[in-house]
């Protein structure tokens, strides 16, 4: 049965995703790699299962790195960093960085509205927006 992101959300962190995630990449790599016949030596190819794994791995670190990146946008702000500061580390503008990030900032009150514990409550929430504040000019 093939796992969803979600499922594998709650089961790895962002480095046992990439740690599984880049064994499968690895073993897929090399069986290609070896061609057709495999050898003894040569790795099989990934089942279908597998594949899928490594697909839903991926999005696993996507989301991980995602949410990694803007608690590291906060505490950039909160040392003090201007967006212009911030846009330059994430190789973006300085807009493109605050509309992401408050962007986070609202799916985090709107997940904590749907579930009530996950997310950012509304003092949460207020309190990031102020530490977002506008992007300087």
């Amino acid at each position: 049965m093939t796992a969803s992101p979600d499922e594998l959300e709650r089961e790895h962190t962002l480095s046992t995703a990439t740690t599984r995630y880049d064994e499968l990449r690895m073993r897929d790599a090399l069986a290609t790699m070896a061609g057709e016949p495999h050898g003894e030596d040569a790795p099989p190819p990934l089942s279908r299962d597998e594949a899928l794994e490594m697909l839903a791995l991926s999005e696993v670190v996507i989301r991980k790195a995602g949410y990694g990146r803007q608690a590291m946008v906060r505490a950039a702000r909160g040392a003090g960093a201007s967006w212009t500061q911030i846009g330059t580390a994430l190789g973006s503008s300085k807009q493109a960085a605050w509309e992401a990030h408050t962007r986070w900032i609202e799916e985090q009150g709107r997940q904590h509205d749907r579930t009530g514990y996950e997310g950012l409550g509304p003092e949460a929430v207020a309190e990031a927006r102020g530490l977002a504040g506008e992007p300087d000019s």
